[in-house]
C-alpha cells in the first residue's frame, strides 16, 4: 500500500576484493547499482563489454544446444511444470556445478556440433538422390556416360525433347545430314519429356553429326557416372547414402544419450546469466589501483542488514544517505494480498512518477469490480475463482509475478460470481433452458438483483453511478497526492472544484423530469436542489477558470487557459459515458450464453439430444468464456488507465532493478 522508501548507497572497498563483494551484492539482491559517479584522473571505470559478449556468445550457444535437445527427447513444459515454479538448488550443488563450467560448455558444443553433421548428412543424402534420380533414365546402359566411342567410331550420348523413338531420330538426321549414311541410334529410355539416345557414327563425321543432333536440340548429360556404368554407380551412390543415413542415426543416438545433461546445460544458462550481470555491474564500478567505488540504491528497511554483512567480512566504508529532495529514484511497491496483484497492471502502465503515490489501493476495490461486471455470470465466476484457488493452493512455489496474476483473477472470479448471482446469470439461463427441454419443467435461478437483459435502462443508470464512483475515487486519490506532498491549495484548485461542478451537473440532471423520465429513474430531486446545484456549478466552474490557469503570470493568458480547463468538464462527462461499456459487455456475455443454450437445446429431449447439448454447451461456453474474459480484462485497463489515471496519475518512474540472481531454470537458496 505505499512506496518502499530508498536510500543512497556508496560503498568503498578494496579491488583485491571486488569479486567476492559483487557475489555478496548479488546473492543479497538489494542494491541497484547505477552509473552516477564520472571517471576522474584516479578513479575510471573498468571495460567489460567484451567479457559481457564472450559470455552472451556461450549462452546462446547453450541455448542452442538446448533447443537441439527438445526437438529430439522432449522436456514437460506443461502448465504444471510453469506452475510449479523454479527448481530449488542450493549454493553448495550451484558451486559444484560452476567449477565445472567449462565441461558443461563442451558438452554444449558436442550437441551442437552433432546436429550440424546431422544437417550435412542430410544434405548430402539429399544430393545423392537428386544423383541417383538423374542416373535413372540411364540405367539400361552397360557402358559409362563419358564413352566416346572406339577407334574409328564416335559415341555420341546425350538427350533429345519429346518422346522420339530411334526411327524418328534416324529419319530426321537423314533430312539434316543425307550424306552420312553410316549412322546408329540406340535407344536408351524414353518419356513424355525427353529421350536418352546413343548416336555411334564415323569419327571423321562426328562434328557434323553432333552439329544436326544440337540443331534438333540435343543436350549431353549433366552428370559424370565417374568411369562406371549409370547401373553400377547407383548402387555405389545408394550404399553412400546409406551409410550417411547410419552416421545421421548414431549422431542422433549420441545426442539422445546426451539429453540426461540437460539440467547441467539449464543451470550453465543461468550461471552465465549471472556472469553477464556481474559484468555489467562491474562496468559501472569506479575503480583506482587499489580501491574502487560501487554507488546506487537501497531499500531503506535493508541498508544497515547489509552495511553490517559487509563490514564483517571486508574491509569496507559504507555510506547510506538519503537521496536529494529533487532525485528520481527508483520504485518499488509494497502492497498487501488484495492490493498486490494490481502491481503487474501498474507496471504494464508506468510506475509512479515524483511526487506521486502507489495507486494499488486505490484501484484494486474498483477494477476487481468493474472486471465482474463486465464478465457478469456466476458460474464463469466460480471457474475462475475455484481454478485460480486450487493453483494458489497447491503451487506455494510458483513465480512471484504468476502468483500475483492468479491472485487477480481469483478475486475477479468472486466479484464475477458476485454480481452473476445478483443478476441471475449461471451459464446465461442454462438451468431454465435444461429443466424446460429435458424434464419439461421450468425451473430458473431468480436474479437476487435484477435481470441486466430485462432492464437495460437500469443497468446502464447503475454503470454511470459506478463510472461516477470510480472518477470521485480518481480525485480522492489526488487529493491525497497533494496532502503528500503538502500542495494545499491544488486540493480546492484541482479536487473540490471539479467534485463541485460534476456533483452539481449530476444533481440537476436527476433534478429534471425530462433526464429521469429517459433513464427510467424512480425519483426526481426537488427543482430548488437543482437551483443549489446550479449555483454551486457556477461558483465551481468560475474557480476552474480562474485557478486551472495559475502557472501563468499574464491574466490574460490564465484566463484563456482557465476556459480551456473548464472545456474538460466534456472530458468528464465522456468519461462517464465511456462507463456504459460495463452495460455492453455484460449483456454480450449473458446474451451469448443464452444463445449457446437454445442452440444446443434445438433437437429437444432423448438421449441423442443431451449429448448434442453437453457437447454444444461444453464447446460454446468456453469460447464465450475465453472471448468475454480476455474483453474483459481489456476494457477494465482501459477504464482505468484513461479514465481512472486521468484524474490522478501520470507515471513516469522507473522500477527498482536490484542486483541479484536473476535466473531462468533455478531458484538459488541458502541451505
Amino acid at each position: 500500500m505505499a512506496i518502499l522508501p530508498m536510500k543512497r548507497i556508496q560503498i568503498f572497498a578494496l579491488s583485491k576484493n571486488k569479486k567476492q563483494i559483487l557475489d555478496l551484492l548479488q546473492r543479497f539482491g538489494a542494491v541497484q547499482i547505477e552509473d552516477i559517479i564520472q571517471d576522474d584522473s584516479v578513479f575510471i571505470k573498468q571495460d567489460t563489454e567484451e567479457e559481457i559478449q564472450e559470455f552472451e556468445r556461450k549462452r546462446e550457444i547453450i541455448e542452442k544446444s538446448l533447443e537441439i535437445l527438445s526437438a529430439y527427447v522432449s522436456e514437460d513444459n506443461s502448465i504444471l511444470k510453469t506452475l510449479q515454479g523454479k527448481e530449488v538448488m542450493s549454493f553448495d550443488t550451484y558451486n559444484k556445478l560452476a567449477a565445472r563450467h567449462e565441461e558443461i560448455y563442451q558438452t554444449g558444443l558436442e550437441i551442437i556440433e552433432l546436429d550440424k553433421q546431422i544437417a550435412d548428412y542430410t544434405a548430402e543424402i539429399h544430393r545423392l538422390q537428386v544423383h541417383i534420380d538423374t542416373l535413372e533414365p540411364w540405367s539400361n546402359m552397360d557402358i559409362p556416360l563419358e564413352f566416346e566411342g572406339t577407334r574409328t567410331t564416335s559415341a555420341i550420348i546425350g538427350t533429345l525433347p519429346g518422346a522420339l523413338s530411334s526411327e524418328d531420330v534416324l529419319a530426321k538426321l537423314a533430312e539434316l545430314v543425307p550424306e552420312v549414311d553410316a549412322l546408329h541410334i540406340e535407344q536408351i529410355s524414353i518419356n513424355n519429356d525427353q529421350s536418352c539416345i546413343m548416336v555411334l557414327c564415323p569419327k571423321h563425321e562426328r562434328a557434323i553429326v553432333e552439329g544436326a543432333l544440337r540443331a534438333m536440340g540435343f543436350a549431353r548429360p549433366s552428370l559424370s557416372t565417374r568411369g562406371q556404368t549409370p547401373a553400377n554407380l547407383k548402387v555405389l551412390l545408394k550404399k553412400e547414402q546409406k551409410d550417411k543415413k547410419q552416421r545421421i542415426q548414431e549422431a542422433k543416438d549420441r545426442i539422445i544419450l546426451l539429453s540426461h545433461k540437460r539440467k547441467e546445460l539449464q543451470f550453465l544458462v543461468d550461471w552465465l546469466s549471472l556472469q553477464i550481470d556481474k559484468a555489467k555491474a562491474a562496468g559501472l564500478l569506479l575503480e583506482s589501483n587499489h580501491t574502487f567505488i560501487a554507488e546506487g540504491y537501497i531499500l531503506e528497511s535493508e541498508a544497515e542488514a547489509l552495511a553490517g554483512c559487509l563490514a564483517n567480512k571486508f574491509l569496507t566504508v559504507v555510506d547510506i544517505r538519503d537521496p536529494d529532495p529533487d532525485e528520481e529514484t527508483p520504485v518499488l511497491l509494497k502492497n498487501n494480498k488484495f492490493n498486490e496483484p494490481m502491481e503487474g497492471i501498474i507496471r504494464s502502465f508506468s510506475f509512479p512518477g515524483k511526487g506521486e503515490i502507489d495507486p494499488s489501493a486505490f484501484m484494486s476495490f474498483f477494477y476487481y469490480i468493474l472486471f465482474g461486471l463486465m464478465l457478469s455470470d456466476a458460474a464463469y465466476g466460480l471457474i475462475m475463482a475455484v481454478g485460480c484457488g486450487i493453483c494458489l493452493w497447491k503451487f506455494p512455489n510458483m513465480e512471484k509475478g504468476l502468483r500475483k496474476t492468479l491472485r487477480m483473477f481469483f478475486f475477479c472470479g468472486l466479484s464475477t460470481t458476485f454480481w452473476g448471482a445478483l443478476f441471475g446469470s449461471w451459464f446465461g439461463d442454462a438451468v431454465y433452458v435444461i429443466s424446460t427441454t429435458f424434464f419439461n419443467k421450468a425451473v430458473s435461478i431468480k436474479p437476487l438483483w435484477f435481470e441486466p437483459i430485462n432492464d437495460p435502462m437500469k443497468m446502464l443508470v447503475f454503470s454511470m453511478a459506478i463510472g461516477i464512483a470510480h472518477l470521485y475515487t480518481g480525485l480522492a486519490a489526488n487529493l491525497v497526492q497533494c496532502i503528500q506532498t503538502k500542495r494545499y491549495k491544488d486540493i480546492f484548485y484541482d479536487v473540490v472544484f471539479w467534485c463541485l461542478l460534476v456533483s452539481g451537473l449530476v444533481v440537476i440532471a436527476l433534478s429534471s423530469e425530462t433526464v429521469t423520465s429517459i433513464f427510467n429513474i424512480q425519483f426526481t430531486l426537488p427543482s430548488s436542489a437543482g437551483c443549489i446545484a446550479g449555483i454551486v456549478s457556477v461558483v465551481s466552474a468560475i474557480g476552474i477558470v480562474l485557478t486551472a490557469g495559475r502557472e501563468s503570470r499574464n491574466w490574460f493568458k490564465r484566463i484563456l487557459k482557465g476556459l480551456y480547463g473548464l472545456y474538460n468538464v466534456t472530458g468528464y462527462l465522456s468519461d462517464i459515458l465511456s462507463y456504459s461499456r460495463l452495460l455492453a459487455l455484460g449483456l454480450a456475455t449473458g446474451v451469448i450464453a443464452s444463445v449457446i443454450n437454445q442452440m444446443g437445446a434445438m433437437k429437444g429431449g432423448g438421449i441423442l439430444s443431451a449429448i448434442v447439448f453437453i457437447l454444444v454447451f461444453i464447446i460454446g461456453h468456453s469460447i464465450n468464456m475465453g472471448i468475454n474474459l480476455l474483453g474483459a480484462y481489456v476494457h477494465t485497463n482501459r477504464l482505468t488507465f484513461v479514465e481512472f489515471f486521468g484524474k490522478f496519475y501520470e507515471g513516469g518512474g522507473k522500477e527498482f532493478m536490484p542486483f541479484s540472481l536473476n535466473t531462468k531454470y533455478y531458484k538459488l537458496e541458502e541451505e
